[in-house]
């Protein structure tokens, strides 16, 4: 997967997330999740696109560990979404999915950016 890809990948998980944020049920509860969805989805796409011009591989890293904090963010509140079984459809498990895949992703980058010199994790 090239570095645009996965601009591009996670741009449209943030917008897919917004829009489906839309279809939820007006209970007050939904208020809370929506507003922590939309924050973290938005944040892991902002924060990636940040690391593309980071100024060393300690901000990079850091910019990516973000990221990968915010996908997992994400997917808790899409799993809260499908525990409360109070709104079931594809596009909800579409979504868990590529967070799910996401934060392999990101975990992944981590993994492979180690800076052996000095130590950074």
């Amino acid at each position: 997967m090239k570095k645009n890809d996965l601009l591009e990948r996670t741009f449209k998980f943030g917008v897919d997330c917004i829009k489906f944020l839309r279809n939820l049920p007006n209970y007050p509860e939904y208020k809370v999740i929506r507003f922590q969805i939309c924050k973290s989805a938005t944040s892991l796409e902002a924060n990636y696109e940040e690391s593309q011009a980071g100024s060393s591989l300690k901000d990079f890293r850091n910019k990516i560990r973000i990221s990968l904090r915010e996908t997992r963010e994400t997917n808790y509140w899409l799993r809260i979404i499908k525990s409360l079984s109070d709104f079931e459809s594809s596009e909800l498990d579409t979504l868990l999915q590529e967070s799910f895949e996401l934060k392999n992703i990101f975990g992944s980058i981590l993994n492979n950016t180690k800076d052996k010199d000095n130590n950074i994790n």
